[in-house]
Parts: C-alpha cells; structure tokens; sequence
C-alpha cells in the first residue's frame, strides 16, 4: 500500500488540432495507458476541481485523482484486478467505489484513503454493469439476478430486488428519482430500486448502441443502430412516463455520446475512419460541429463527456501511443450550466 497517495507531477501538453485549430490539452502521458471510466458513473467533483480516472502510470492499472487545477495526479489504489468501467464517486464524494475482480470495494478519498471490501461476488457468477444511485446504493448484474448494497450506517448490507430469465448486461440508477434501469435479453426495462414497478420500455425496434440517463433523469438518451450500415446512426429519448418515444437527431455515425448538464447539446465520437471526430450536437438546431479529431483506434473507448458546467470536453485516444485523457474548451459554443 505503499504507492497509495504517490503524487504525480503534471503531464500536461497543449496542441492546436490538426483540423479545426483548437487548442486540445492532453492530460495524460501516453507513454502508459490511461482512461476514463462509464459515462454514467460519477467522475468529477461538484466544484470541478478534481477527475477520478484510472491509469497504468506505475505498471499496474489503479485509480486516480487528477487536480484540474494544478495537474497533479494522486494514486487511490493498490489493488490487483482493478475493472476501470466500474470507477466511481459516492454522491457525497467522500469516497470511490470500484470492483477489485469479484470485490466491490470502498476506498475513502479523505485521510490515509482507507480501503475495504463492502460486498463479494458468488464464486463463478458473471458480473456485469455497475451504477450508484442517488441515495448512494450501488447496483449492478450478477448474471439474472440484479444486486443492490445499501449502507447501512457505518456498514452495508445487500439485497436481490428481482431475477431476469435472460442475462442482464446494463444497469444504470435513475438521476433524483429512486428508480433502475437495466436491459436484459435485448429489453430495457425499469423499476424501484427495490424491484418494485417493473415494466419494459418501448423503445425504437432495431439494435441498441449506448444508453446513458439524461442529467436530470427527465428522460433515457440512447443511440439508435439501423441494420443497414448506409443509413445513420440516431440519438433518440425516451421518456418512461408515457413510454414515448423520440427521434432527437441523425448523426454522424456516433460511437459513443453524452449529454450536458440541461440536455441542451451532445457529444459525440464518430466511428468513421474518415471523419474521425469529437462533434457536439446542437439539440435545437440539430446541427453537428467539429471539436477536434480523436483519431482512436477504437472510437468507442473515446466516451467523450462534459465537465459539470458544461465548459470543457473530456475524452480519450491512442492517437500518439496509448490510451491519454484530453481536454478541449468549448465555452465559445456552449452556454455554462449549474452541473
């Protein structure tokens, strides 16, 4: 445990992007690997002064957290089966959660960032998907059965709200409303965070790319994959209210996209080779504009999301070696919000 608190000096490199001119910050060394975590999951502070992220700075891959401030990086964990996707803040940002293979773990960001085990895995189960809801329960996937754990007090406990026929391979804690949603066999469904109210959601026929809540939790964002390859990729909303069900634009083939804080534009990461790009998407106007190129390998591992006051861009790329954070300022285009 040695390594815990190490305190990385800044990485920092700036650079006008080869298409558009903009200055992009890449934040991360790519001489080691470094990503970020699910788009759903918790990942800045509320000031905005800090980033949780994963990297193999020190060989092994552990968590992170990079001061936006002064650049500094300082090492969380020691562990030895870190899952990256399953980084997260607790709502109250006193600590992060993770999945250490089959342990969830706890470590606390505030004094010797003390680490313990809260729940374990049944030997031989398939885990799946992570989330933490509002009032700060974890839920995730331990194949058809979905598990949530509680604190309680200084301590949690777990329960299984319900059980599938069929696998589940996403779950995602409703934003300010005490509610789960999850897919199973192909379906999205929703109900109480004790299993309660379960019902599928109608959404768009056809195959399912990335679902993520809008930041308020009004409606559930998803990108739309038509079976002919010629045709484009769609973001829709759906609200699960009156189950309806909404087109709010064409794209330009998004991998992957995120919302800011009022919904009001998107980001995206486009899968073609040609046009390899982080685009926002202007939900009024539904018009596209270049940020900058992202040039991944692998265009759905770039999950470009937005700071909480919706000034800045963050996303991830191999483009000069392995995986780095960057960042690009978009306050030229984008209104500020109260995150």
């Amino acid at each position: 445990m040695a390594a815990v608190g190490r305190i990385s000096g800044p990485e920092w490199q700036r650079y006008p992007d080869p298409a558009t001119e903009f200055e992009i910050v890449r934040l991360t060394d790519p001489a080691f690997a470094s990503g970020l975590t699910a788009p759903h999951l918790r990942q800045f502070h509320r000031r905005f002064d800090a980033l949780l992220y994963w990297s193999e700075r020190e060989g092994a891959r552990q968590a992170y957290l990079l001061d936006l401030r002064a650049g500094d990086s300082k090492q969380l964990t020691d562990v030895a089966q870190l899952d990256p996707s399953s980084l997260s803040l607790a709502p109250d940002e006193r600590a992060a959660v993770y999945f250490d293979g089959s342990a969830l773990c706890e470590t606390s960001l505030t004094g010797s960032l003390a680490t313990r085990s809260i729940y374990k895995v049944e030997s031989g189960a398939p885990r799946t998907g992570i989330t933490v809801a509002s009032d700060g329960s974890i839920l995730f996937a331990e194949g058809e059965r979905l598990v949530r754990v509680a604190r309680q007090k200084s301590t949690y406990s777990s329960t299984s709200p319900l059980r599938e026929t069929t696998p589940i391979d996403l779950v995602l804690a409703r934003p300010r409303r005490p509610q789960v949603a999850y897919r199973a066999g192909g379906a999205v469904y929703i109900c109480g965070l004790d299993g309660s109210n379960r019902r599928r959601l109608a959404l768009e026929t056809g195959n399912t790319g990335e679902i993520l809540w809008s930041p308020d939790g009004r409606t559930l964002l998803y990108l739309h994959i038509p079976d002919d390859v010629h045709e484009l990729v769609a973001l829709r909303e759906h609200v699960p209210e009156d189950n309806s069900d909404h087109l709010i634009s064409r794209t330009s083939q998004f991998a992957s996209v995120s919302a800011n804080a009022d919904a009001s534009v998107f980001v995206g990461a486009s899968r073609s080779r040609a046009s390899a790009y982080v685009l926002l998407l202007l939900r009024v106007t539904r018009r596209e504009l270049t940020l900058c190129e992202h040039r991944s390998s692998e265009p759905s591992k770039v999950s470009p999301i937005f700071s909480p006051d919706s000034q800045s861009v963050f996303f991830v790329s191999d483009r000069h070696g392995k995986s780095a954070l960057y960042r690009v300022h978009v306050e030229r285009f984008v209104e500020e919000t109260n995150g």
